[in-house]
């Protein structure tokens, strides 16, 4: 596997991680779930820990709700501070790799008039990702796993009606592999209202491998009452993955909802935070 394409390894990946997922009541074996994706439990074992940094019977501790609860405890991020550090302003996020800009409250109110998005799918670790884009940068990204490719696509047109849409995969593939930390720079295209920009923008500020509450999203932009509408806007958040709406979580400890499925969700939150953990482990 460590000898094939980015693509295909992505695409062995997600088969792995939705085995765990789906069957992490049960808690597979590791030979259970090497023999899901074709290999053999000492290959599988080696290639998952080199791509995840940890094994996967430890990555199945991570799909709990436990698991959720450790996240708010350990990693919870107070927004309002990491608000005011700069980095929801237009530059690098993400480890660097990322830039923004947003449309114009105008230009959103058209529905896309005048607005052409291409589009094509990819394999990720998280199952097939439909990734849409401008001249500008990506504006959609979307997750097929749970709803299906034709509903994902539908979903996605819909928030823009007034746009013309053109599958030219090669247009955005160098940004879905940026997204997926394949090299590159993913610049992104926000089109939204101005609240659901600002609720956007709160969430690029979480750190990887880090969570926040819908609450503390909306101190962080100013409108403390808003939390209700926050949650709205989290929801419609159209470039899922790289505007974190999967690091949104209850207060409670609880994952809350997410647009593209709570499997696709729990495996986000379950993957930054493997990863995230390894890097401590090895500093």
């Amino acid at each position: 596997m460590s000898r094939e394409s980015g693509s295909a390894q992505y695409a062995l990946m997600a088969r792995a991680l939705k085995h765990i997922e789906d069957n992490r009541l049960d808690q597979p074996t590791l030979g259970d779930v090497a023999a899901s994706v074709g290999l053999s439990a000492p290959h599988f074992q080696r290639e998952f820990s080199r791509w995840v940094g940890i094994s996967p019977k430890r990555y199945q501790q991570y799909l709990t709700l436990d698991h959720a609860r450790h996240l708010l405890k350990d990693r919870f991020t107070v927004l309002d501070t990491t608000f005011e550090t700069g980095l929801s302003g237009p530059g690098r996020l993400h480890d660097l790799f990322v830039r923004w800009e947003a449309m114009t409250p105008g230009d959103y109110a058209r529905g896309g008039a005048g607005l052409t998005i291409d589009y094509g799918w990819f394999d990720s670790p998280f199952g097939e990702v439909l990734a849409m884009g401008t001249d500008r940068g990506l504006c959609g990204m979307a997750f097929a796993a749970e709803t299906g490719r034709e509903a994902a696509f539908e979903d996605m047109c819909a928030r823009w009606p007034a746009a013309t849409f053109v599958e030219a995969p090669t247009t955005v593939a160098g940004w879905a592999r940026a997204a997926f930390g394949q090299g590159g720079e993913a610049r992104l295209h926000l089109i939204g209202a101005p609240f659901q920009i600002k609720v956007w923008e709160a969430l690029l500020s979480i750190p990887s491998g880090h969570v926040t509450s819908y609450s503390q999203i909306a101190q962080a932009i100013g409108n403390p009452a808003a939390v209700r509408a926050v949650g709205t806007a989290v929801g419609r958040n159209p470039i899922s993955w790289l505007i974190p709406c999967h690091r949104a979580m209850r207060k409670s400890g609880g994952l809350g909802g997410y647009h593209w499925g709570l499997p696709v969700k729990r495996a986000m939150l379950a993957w930054e935070s493997a990863r995230a953990d390894a890097r401590d482990d090895a500093a």
